[in-house]
């Protein structure tokens, strides 16, 4: 089984906020003692962060659920309960996040340190001597903690290297990398060997190293879901300079020229500006043939043999002075969270069964804190949805007497000044 994921659903729940408390202090002239009834702590956040110590999302696979803690419950003497631990979910730097039944781009962590949060908290209760008034000198009621609800998100790594290798099947590029760099791909004789990225460090002394990344072989058709490479192309998105490796010694396929010409074809394709970056042709396999042996047809800049060892030294220099043309001119990759503001205020619409559905975090929220079993608690929810302009919105879309009305998970029967 491949220890490397780079694409997972994740399940991400905050914290139930806890219940406020409803209670009286003992003191002599004041009625019922007076409300003393502390407030429930906030749940915990769920908070994704890019670490640049996390390889993949392999920790996500079988286990993509991550839940925050919850809130205390509020006591008397207004002590109020401790809000919930904050649950950080490291993933890997490079990693986009994206709303798992939509699958658009929700935000995209480049940077180390970069968080988002995937998850909020649920409130904490207020407890009943919040709801102290002229009006109201002994409330008897308080509000319940927020529960919250899970959040599915599919997470999708872009790999962060300086060189990213592309070419066919079987064209040298584990090879290469193996002899380059540390890195041990499966390195074998037939295609479709390399199933995953891998990344390798290739050193040329103290001062000069850059990331390589060896993706898996690209085929014609790769940008329209053919072969294996197709579900790494986004790797290259990030890689400063690509490096075109043709197989020399491909007899029976494809010529060094078709090679280069239809691994372009795939790159514009799926990402037309890929075409822009920094490149260099390599040909590989040169211990087997030569471009010689294929004339004008072997468009290369270099030739190499990683199994002779031959032309390395002077591709690795080639390539450190174009990652560092590279690094100067391209700004440090930014992270970013595309805001979707949600709807505000009061919507009213009709679901399939009949039945009208009042739309809105806070008239959802003055329903589901309430203890509706409380006379007290049931008013004060009723002055609140009035407040929030409950009444006329249902006038305005036309609800009747009679009508089932649902607030999040309560329903009722609509009556005029209910």
């Amino acid at each position: 089984m491949s220890n490397f994921v780079d694409e997972c659903n994740i399940c991400l729940r905050g914290g139930d906020g806890g219940a406020g408390c409803v209670s009286f202090r003992r003191e002599a002239h004041v009625s019922r003692g007076g409300p003393d009834g502390g407030d429930g702590g906030h749940g915990g956040s769920v908070w994704l962060i890019a670490d640049r110590n996390v390889a993949s999302l392999l920790a996500f696979r079988d286990h993509p659920h991550r839940i925050a803690g919850n809130g205390s419950h509020g006591q008397g003497a207004k002590k109020h309960g401790k809000r919930g631990a904050d649950q950080l979910v490291r993933v890997p730097v490079g990693t986009t996040v994206h709303d798992h039944l939509t699958g658009d781009l929700l935000v995209d962590l480049a940077r180390h340190g970069d968080r988002w949060l995937g998850a909020p908290c649920g409130q904490g209760g207020q407890g009943n001597a919040r709801f102290l008034s002229n009006r109201r000198r002994a409330p008897a009621f308080a509000e319940q903690g927020e529960k919250s609800h899970d959040l599915w998100y599919r997470l999708e790594l872009k790999l962060l290297a300086d060189v990213a290798l592309v070419g066919f099947p079987s064209a040298g590029k584990s090879t290469l990398i193996s002899v380059v760099s540390r890195a041990k791909p499966k390195i074998a004789d037939y295609p479709f060997t390399t199933l995953e990225p891998n990344l390798g460090v290739v050193r040329l002394d103290s001062e000069n190293e850059f990331v390589m990344a060896d993706l898996p072989g690209l085929i014609e058709g790769a940008s329209e879901g053919h072969g294996l490479g197709h579900r790494f192309l986004r790797h290259i998105e990030r890689a400063g300079v690509l490096v075109y490796l043709l197989d020399l010694a491909s007899v029976d396929g494809p010529n060094p020229a078709e090679q280069l010409t239809a691994l372009r074809h795939e790159l514009e394709a799926y990402r037309p500006s890929l075409l822009e970056r920094p490149s260099l042709v390599v040909g590989s396999k040169r211990d087997v043939l030569t471009a010689d042996d294929w004339g004008a047809d072997a468009p290369v800049d270099l030739e190499i043999s990683s199994v002779a060892n031959s032309g390395l030294d002077e591709l690795k220099w080639r390539l450190m002075s174009l990652v560092s043309k590279w690094r100067q001119s391209e700004p440090t990759a930014e992270g970013f969270v595309i805001h979707r503001p949600q709807p505000t205020g009061v919507q009213v619409a009709r679901d399939d069964d009949g039945v009208w559905r009042v739309l809105g975090r806070e008239a959802e929220r003055a329903v589901a804190l309430s203890d509706l079993t409380d006379i007290g608690a049931l008013d004060y929810a009723q002055a609140r949805l009035r407040k929030l302009g409950v009444e006329k919105a249902l006038r305005r879309a036309g609800v009747k007497e009679g009508d089932e009305v649902r607030i999040g998970t309560f329903e009722f029967e609509y009556e005029e000044d209910l």
